[in-house]
């Protein structure tokens, strides 16, 4: 069987991570590889592949292992084809197209519960955006902290959207919606008659966030099996530092590791029921990480990119959204948001 040159190819993945500005710790473990593979014979290689101790050498990982099996097999490591994808793209001008085919933001908060200001001024700044559409997102019950809205406050807040929607100009209108929290045995936090009557409904995972990855990834599953979930929020719950945030104690300190699941699975379900995962936009959240949203993209998931506002302002956080998605080669056809309302209620819809 022909091979590729295996330490060529990790040589060439610690390259393009350096030229996408990614972690030093990430670039240095591909270039650490390379050297272990260099001094290492072609025959001990070989075998370690057969008997799948690659990984024992120093300096090679799970992941560093599986391109150097790759190559030596003839393939492509998938890792570097990933990679290699948006090599040579004009990502500013990918993001930039891809920002202006976004008709709405699927994930946006008021003041009902988490937000900083009432409905009304959240739609007439998206509609200065050039918006035609947000689905109006606050939180569900159960996330006390956010002022989470009891089944009662959420059927007047949609008396109310329905009287915001009147008075709104022409080719705009909010669309109702909930940022469900997804529970602990995978339900959703919120009475099913309600969910039904809302356009779109984004699920969220809030709490035990160090689950192990097992039992994470049932309750994930299960909450994207519920047909009254539309798109999967913050996959990961991640939070990272963003620019800007203080001193680096201070960033470090709002710092949130990802949650562990089998992202096979999870993106699996998706697939199975039609879910779209939500690549959100927040400069302390910007989740899913890039390496996943990747493997999201390969799959051939849909994407909803939203900025997950909490005020007027950070509607215009989709920029970052798109920067990460046009990186990750996610096409503008595969964004629900880019779609029409009506198209995207007719999703939607199709759901339940």
């Amino acid at each position: 069987m022909a091979t590729r040159d295996p330490v060529a190819d990790l040589r060439r993945i610690a390259f393009l991570l350096e030229r996408a500005n990614e972690a030093t710790y990430r670039v240095r473990a591909f270039r650490s590889a390379a050297a272990t593979v260099a001094a290492t014979s072609p025959d001990e290689l070989a075998a370690r592949v057969e008997a799948g101790t690659l990984a024992k050498l120093p300096g090679i990982g799970d992941v560093t292992a599986r391109c150097v099996a790759e190559s030596l097999a003839g393939e492509e490591p998938v890792y570097l084809r990933r990679l290699a994808a948006t090599e040579g793209a004009d990502l500013p001008a990918a993001a930039a197209a891809l920002r202006s085919a976004l008709r709405g933001d699927c994930h946006v908060h008021s003041d009902w519960s988490d937000g900083g200001s009432p409905i009304e001024e959240v739609a007439l700044a998206a509609a200065d955006l050039g918006h035609e559409y947000f689905v109006l997102t606050d939180h569900s019950p159960r996330l006390t902290v956010a002022r989470g809205l009891t089944a009662d406050r959420l059927r007047r807040q949609l008396d109310h959207v329905a009287m915001v929607n009147e008075a709104l100009p022409e080719g705009f209108r909010i669309l109702t919606g909930i940022e469900v929290d997804i529970l602990d045995d995978g339900s959703l936090d919120q009475e099913e008659e309600l969910l039904a009557r809302l356009d779109v409904v984004v699920g969220s995972v809030h709490s035990r966030l160090r689950d192990d990855a097992a039992r994470m990834t049932r309750r994930m599953v299960a909450a994207i099996g519920n047909p009254h979930l539309d798109i999967l929020g913050h996959m990961t719950g991640r939070k990272v530092a963003a620019a800007g945030e203080g001193d680096a104690a201070h960033r470090r300190a709002r710092t949130r590791p990802p949650s562990e699941f089998d992202l096979e699975k999870v993106l699996a379900a998706c697939l199975d029921h039609g879910k779209a995962i939500e690549i959100n936009s927040r400069p302390d959240r910007l989740d899913p990480p890039k390496r996943m949203l990747t493997v999201a993209v390969e799959a051939g998931c849909v994407f909803s990119i939203d900025t997950d506002a909490h005020a007027p302002g950070q509607l215009d956080w989709l920029d970052f959204g798109c920067e990460r998605a046009a990186l990750c080669g996610v096409p503008a056809g595969r964004v629900v948001n880019t779609w029409t309302a009506e198209r995207l209620l007719e999703w939607t819809g199709s759901h339940g």
